[in-house]
């Protein structure tokens, strides 16, 4: 895969992006990063590859990936973020990155040679994976084994690898990918998320196996000012009758997708 060194400027657009999060949505990142780390183990890889989702589309996923690869990058981690939502990619337009192939051209073997990683994004140590070119076939793709042999490629070089994933509620492409993962995080949206599509969601991650480490609540509204962590909450997540992990996360502002 050819490498690009590319410049540490972000979609300006984005005020909740990396370097321009406040001390809230910092320390909020910064704990999930410390729990993701201790509720997640290896799987006979040198990293650990976490999958990112929703149940629909616009819940905050693509901004919590970034800004998780981010931190992660921030606390001296390698770590490389692949765009697996190969119907709606939008990590192009929200990093600044260059139009270049990516995950869709290297996997159906079109100019894989060409194919580019781009290197230190936003910060060193945090390289990303575009999704390319929009395939006519994004779960055959992401279901193959030249997926598998990529991720665990990726693997041997990074301290982990992120996967943004598309919404279980719209598409089976993220219930393909999440099973090369070690743990997959669910983002939430306040006033946003309806209870059966995270109820539909939740079945269908269940039913393939895959682990479910914690949630991204996000968007959730300031109470309190004390220790300036108003607007963010932790502790056990309770849905219905699921009982998932043993964290609830929250990234706090408000975003799309």
């Amino acid at each position: 895969m050819a490498k690009n060194k590319t410049n540490n400027t972000a979609d300006t657009s984005s005020s909740f992006l990396g370097p321009k999060l406040n001390f809230e949505g910092r320390e909020s990142y910064n704990l999930l990063r410390t729990n993701l780390m201790f509720s997640t183990k290896r799987n006979d890889r040198s990293a650990r590859v976490i999958g990112v989702t929703s149940s629909l589309h616009g819940e905050g996923k693509s901004l919590t990936s970034i800004n998780l690869a981010y931190s992660l990058a921030e606390s001296g981690q390698k770590v490389v973020l692949v765009e697996c939502d190969l119907r709606l990619p939008t990590l192009r337009k929200k990093l600044s990155l260059p139009k270049t192939t990516g995950l869709s051209n290297l996997l159906a073997g079109i100019n894989s040679e060409n194919a580019t990683l781009h290197k230190d994004v936003l910060i060193k140590k945090m390289d990303v994976v575009q999704a390319g070119d929009i395939p006519p076939n994004p779960s055959e793709l992401l279901g193959s084994k030249p997926f598998s042999l990529l991720i665990d490629n990726l693997a041997e070089s990074y301290d982990v690898v992120l996967l943004d994933l598309p919404p279980v509620g719209e598409v089976s492409d993220a219930l393909v990918a999440s099973k090369v993962t070690d743990g997959i995080i669910v983002v939430v949206r306040q006033d946003y998320t309806q209870t059966s599509d995270l109820d539909y969601a939740l079945r269908q991650i269940e039913l393939i196996g895959a682990k479910i480490i914690g949630f991204v609540y996000n968007g959730a509204a300031s109470k309190t000012r004390k220790y300036k962590y108003g607007k963010y909450k932790y502790g056990k997540y309770k849905y219905g009758k699921y009982k998932y992990g043993k964290y609830k996360y929250a990234s706090g502002p408000r975003t799309t997708k």
